[in-house]
């Protein structure tokens, strides 16, 4: 079997949290409250924690935000990223009061001297730094090219600021390069994976939309990236509550067979055969399964066609009839319940069972 791309890129030390050379993918995301308000940040970042967050970024727009920034990093259980834009002496200040990394696009940090002032800060403080390029963050040489696709600007910007970092002695660097397309996205990411294989790459869409749309687009880029070996660590950009997009990225992990940390529910679709109301049962399961932390399989099926035969893999499930329901494990019947009891039922075997 041949190694994933990923675990061939060096390993970069974000706090206390491995990103690339063999280290489990992460899972990110970034708090909407302002930083200036540190309580109200650190409960947004205890709710994210809780939903399995590894990294979290901070936004700081203006000075403003940095005392609340270095409590945050003070009392954060995460390691916390700096986001930063346009003004290198936010950078600055940042790693002075214990950012984690930097997150900075060079391509509108300014000069050379503004960027390389940002790198000596960083080796000071031991931060890492993830370089960020997007459309509007192009290194301004490579920009002004005719003829080139943006995945191909993005890529030749990616590369020369890398160049440029490395020229400065510094090689605690994650890469990313963003797009709001999937396609995009695709042909860049698999680009950078080719001409800068020993760098880790931060993967997602950027600018997604809401949850569902986004939700969709994250899966499609992210998941066929994932499944060539590509990426080291990753934020699902949604417009929601942060909290779905480590929700989304965990399910998508379990999908891929490469991380769990909870339930994964395998429910049928419905059809004319069920006789009984499958769709707010299996809500109703999906719900309750939010507190179970346990990497387990469950399924919910509407009629015997689809278990618990056709469910056997599944570590536990129900398998409905009219008025009943079969509980199974692994495909063997444990007892017949009746059908107003069945989620309780199913519950209770799980917590005996798992929890």
């Amino acid at each position: 079997m041949s190694v994933p791309r990923r675990d061939l890129t060096r390993q970069v030390m974000c706090g206390s949290v491995a990103i690339g050379g063999g280290a489990p993918v992460t899972v990110q995301s970034m708090t909407t409250t302002k930083t200036e308000d540190a309580p109200a940040t650190l409960a947004q970042i205890a709710r994210l924690a809780e939903a399995g967050c590894e990294i979290v970024r901070c936004a700081i727009p203006t000075a403003s935000a940095l005392e609340g920034f270095g409590k945050i990093c003070a009392a954060s259980p995460l390691p916390v990223v700096a986001d930063i834009h346009f003004d290198h002496r936010l950078a600055i200040a940042a790693a002075e009061r214990g950012a984690a990394a930097l997150r900075i696009n060079p391509g509108n940090i300014g000069s050379w001297d503004r960027v390389d002032a940002v790198i000596d800060a960083a080796k000071v403080s031991g931060a890492a730094i993830r370089i960020g390029v997007n459309a509007g963050s192009l290194d301004p040489e490579v920009d002004r090219m005719e003829g080139l696709t943006l995945s191909e600007k993005l890529v030749l910007s990616c590369a020369s600021f890398v160049e440029h970092f490395e020229s400065r002695g510094f090689d605690d660097i994650v890469l990313s390069a963003k797009a709001h397309d999937v396609v995009t996205t695709l042909e860049t990411c698999r680009a950078l994976s080719d001409r800068l294989p020993d760098i880790p790459l931060h993967v997602g869409v950027t600018e997604a939309g809401t949850l569902r749309q986004g939700t969709v687009k994250n899966s499609c880029a992210v998941g066929i990236l994932l499944e060539e070996g590509i990426g080291n660590t990753m934020r699902l950009s949604l417009t929601a509550d942060p909290v779905e997009e480590v929700k989304v990225a965990w399910d998508l992990l379990g999908a891929l067979g490469m991380r769990r940390r909870s339930p994964e529910l395998v429910s049928c679709p419905t059809c004319g055969r069920c006789q009984v109301d499958m769709i707010p049962i299996a809500e109703e399961v999906a719900r309750r399964l939010e507190s179970v932390s346990a990497p387990i399989s469950v399924a919910v099926m509407g009629c015997i066609v689809n278990g618990p035969g056709e469910a056997r893999t599944a570590d536990i499930g129900l398998a409905s009839g009219k008025g009943r329901a079969a509980l199974f494990a692994h495909g063997e019947t444990i007892r017949t319940v009746p059908e107003q009891a069945m989620v309780d039922e199913l519950m209770a075997e799980i917590e005996a069972r798992f929890c």
